[in-house]
Order: structure tokens, then C-alpha cells, then sequence
């Protein structure tokens, strides 16, 4: 048996396009876009379409798009919520499509959008997605946001996580330092996440912000099975 790859990308800064047009691709955001997108697809939305750009989210706006749009965690003012999961509640979202942008989490789905596929991966969807990936015979690439090109803590152990699961599954290998590096984290984190991530700068940036109440959700294992997509620049589910 021939084992696919398995490789991690801690930052945007590192993260090739070219070397990946063959692979899966992760995108994990855990505080908060990733998480943010499977909540609203367990809540019932049917789409979501990540834009980069402000204008171009105010364009949709303007078009009656239910648009989700935050930089560096504020709400933009012409948008209807920003980017806790907490906003994306069934009687928002539920059969809606939402426009989506973000400081971190959209402009990098755009950068990995020439991979052979493009999926959301956060800790809650982390049993489903890992057993999907597992079936889709494909290497792996999990690319992890970061914040402003820079490593974080946050998503690495997530990526850690998720790859943990797919070595153990034995479809994988990974000759990969940053692989190895988020799996030893996730070691580390594993036995008191929540006690662990009380030293990672987002929560900082976050709790003086006000907008740390999501950080013990955005942690909680398996939440949901949906597996969210890019498909011809749009988010779907892929598990239905």
C-alpha cells in the first residue's frame, strides 16, 4: 500500500499553492472563522461565500445578502454579524446564504483554492473530518491560519489533532517537521485544552476585546459532522 503524505503549513507565509494542486487542503481558523463555518452549516445555512474584500462585501450587501464581516474582531459597520459562532444561530442562518470576511480565515481559503480540494477542518467537525479524509485516498495538507502571517498556538494544536488521527489510521505518512511539532503540542494540550490555551495570544486579543465567550465552545470536540467544501468559490456541505 502506497501511504499518502500528510504535511501541516503553520502560517500563510509558507504556504506554496503550487505544491498542494494535488492534495486536500485544511483550512483551520479555530478562533473563529473555521469554527464559525461549521456552526452555520450545522445551523442550517446552505452557503457561504468567502470574500477578501470589503467592497466586495459591501457589494453583496447591497445586493440583500446576509453578509458576516469582521477585521481584527471588530464587526464591520454595514455588516449584519461578525465572526463568533454564536452569531450563526439556526434562526439566523438556516437556509440562507452568507457572505463571509474575515482578517484571517477567507484570504487564505482564497490561497488554497487551486488545491485538488479546499475543506474546513476545526475541532468541532474533527471525528467526521478525519474519517472523511481517511476515504478520500488524497495527500493532506492541514493549513493552519495563523494570525497575520505569524504562527499561533490555536490552530497548530488543532492541526496536531487531526493529524494524530490520520497517522493512527495507518493511510499516512508524514516525513513533515511541523506535522510532528503540531502533534507533540497536541500532547502536550491534549489532557486540559482549556487550561492550555489560556496562555495563546488570541485569547489575550480577544478577552480585551470582549469577545472571548466562544474560546471553551470553539474547543469542543465533534459538535457537528458537517464537512464544509469550496466549491467554484463557494462553501457547501460535502457531507450530505
Amino acid at each position: 500500500m502506497t501511504k499518502r503524505k500528510l504535511e501541516t503549513c503553520f502560517s500563510p507565509a509558507l504556504y506554496v499553492p503550487e505544491d498542494c494542486v494535488d492534495s486536500i487542503v485544511i483550512i483551520i481558523d479555530v478562533l473563529r472563522a473555521s469554527s464559525s463555518i461549521c456552526t452555520a452549516f450545522e445551523n442550517g445555512a446552505t452557503e457561504i461565500i468567502p470574500v477578501e474584500d470589503i467592497v466586495k462585501a459591501k457589494e453583496y450587501k447591497s445586493k440583500g445578502y446576509l453578509v458576516a464581516a469582521e477585521r481584527d474582531g471588530f464587526v464591520l459597520d454595514f455588516a449584519d454579524f461578525g465572526n463568533s459562532p454564536f452569531n450563526f444561530t439556526k434562526e439566523k442562518v438556516e437556509g440562507k446564504t452568507i457572505v463571509y470576511s474575515t482578517t484571517n480565515g477567507t484570504g487564505i481559503i482564497k490561497l488554497a483554492s487551486s488545491s485538488h480540494m479546499t475543506v474546513i477542518g476545526s475541532f468541532l467537525n474533527i471525528s467526521a473530518l478525519s474519517e472523511w479524509l481517511i476515504n478520500q485516498e488524497r495527500d493532506v495538507m492541514l493549513f493552519c491560519a495563523g494570525w497575520k502571517n505569524k504562527f499561533n498556538i490555536e490552530d497548530t494544536i488543532c492541526a496536531g489533532a487531526i493529524a494524530e488521527k490520520l497517522m493512527k489510521s495507518g493511510f499516512y505518512t508524514s516525513i513533515c517537521d511541523s506535522t510532528m511539532a503540531g502533534m507533540d503540542l497536541w500532547s502536550i494540550a491534549r489532557n486540559d485544552l482549556h487550561r492550555y490555551v489560556k496562555k495563546i495570544a488570541q485569547r489575550n486579543r480577544l478577552k480585551d476585546k470582549g469577545l472571548d465567550d466562544c474560546i471553551e465552545f470553539c474547543l469542543t470536540p465533534d459538535f457537528t459532522k458537517k464537512i464544509p467544501v469550496l466549491n467554484n468559490g463557494v462553501l457547501i456541505d460535502h457531507s450530505v
